[in-house]
């Protein structure tokens, strides 16, 4: 094993696709997908956050090119998908199957997992569908979609960033902020830009500035881009608004399907948007995992300690080759 393939915590240099386009899904949806890295290496899937944050160029840059062939898409509603925003037909089953039809479309038997936040989610409930399509899988910043952690974002987050709760809460009139969620929902789904774009901004910024340990204005600014900010905002309300369209038991209850199937969980110590011990109750119903707790990071998938972990986690990977279909 290359000693600097251990050590490495640089992302891999930047990468176009060598294959891309758009696949139609149904209900007036069409997933924009694209492929990078070796053709014949061994398939990873990437599942980004939110839901509604979308892929963009840097997460290609997790993967060694030419190790992985890897494949990169945006969930329906989000990034280059089209309709921007949509929730029509826009549930986790409906994830689900789209990640199936995507990978019947590329010919690909099976494939390691990638995902942090919701893209963990997504990760776990797809793996508990579909067991045998899996060969592992990299997990960052657990989010299991209970209704603990969505009220931890809605109100918890102001014990820690009060400044940034502030401005997100005071968006919202005061005699609506009795329910926060109810009350951006009904803005954000509202046909006008001029109601849903202020509200898109005020959320998305929310979760910008609470997303790493030290202040990251590149981030922030990120977060508050026109098509990000709509995409993250109307989605995750949505998702939110309906317990992110999981089983009564939740994913948890569902752990029996995968334990056997091998998993590298990574969690930041100071992760306010997905706090750790949502991490810790995962790898303790998943006998197949490893939990690493990174000590000096939040959330965010760029900070120098996640992104170390993370690539630590695909060499891992990497050199088993008995876990590849």
């Amino acid at each position: 094993m290359p000693e600097h393939r251990i050590a490495r915590a640089d992302l891999w240099p930047d990468i176009a696709p060598y294959d891309s386009g758009y696949l139609d899904v149904g209900s007036r949806n069409a997933i924009y997908y694209e492929q990078v890295g070796n053709p014949r290496g061994r398939p990873v899937l990437f599942l980004h956050g939110g839901p509604g944050a979308g892929a963009g160029a840097v997460h290609r840059r997790f993967f060694d090119p030419t190790a992985f062939r890897v494949v990169l898409f945006d969930q329906r509603g989000a990034g280059r998908s089209r309709p921007l925003g949509g929730t029509e037909a826009n549930t986790t089953q409906h994830l689900i199957a789209d990640i199936e039809r995507l990978r019947t479309h590329l010919g690909i038997r099976g494939w390691l997992l990638f995902g942090g936040s919701w893209g963990s989610t997504l990760a776990i409930a797809y793996a508990q569908a579909h067991p045998e399509r899996v060969a592992g899988a990299v997990l960052r910043g657990v989010f299991l979609g209970t209704a603990r952690e969505v009220d931890w974002f809605l109100h918890g987050l102001a014990r820690f960033f009060p400044e940034a709760w502030a401005a997100f809460a005071g968006h919202i009139p005061p005699p609506e902020r009795g329910d926060l969620l109810g009350a951006y929902h009904a803005r954000l789904m509202h046909p006008d830009p001029a109601v849903h774009l202020p509200a898109a901004r005020a959320w998305s910024l929310y979760e910008g500035s609470c997303s790493t340990l030290l202040p990251s204005p590149e981030a922030v600014v990120s977060f508050a881009e026109d098509r990000t900010a709509l995409g993250l905002a109307r989605i995750e309300a949505h998702y939110f608004r309906n317990g992110s369209f999981l089983p009564g038991g939740g994913l948890i209850g569902g752990m029996g399907r995968i334990a056997h199937i091998p998993a590298e969980i990574i969690q930041g110590r100071y992760d306010m948007i997905c706090p750790p011990e949502t991490a810790q109750e995962l790898a303790r119903h998943w006998p197949a995992a490893r939990l690493a707790i990174v000590p000096d990071a939040g959330h965010s998938a760029i900070e120098p300690g996640i992104r170390a972990a993370l690539l630590r986690a695909l060499e891992h990977f990497r050199i088993r080759p008995e876990l590849w279909p």
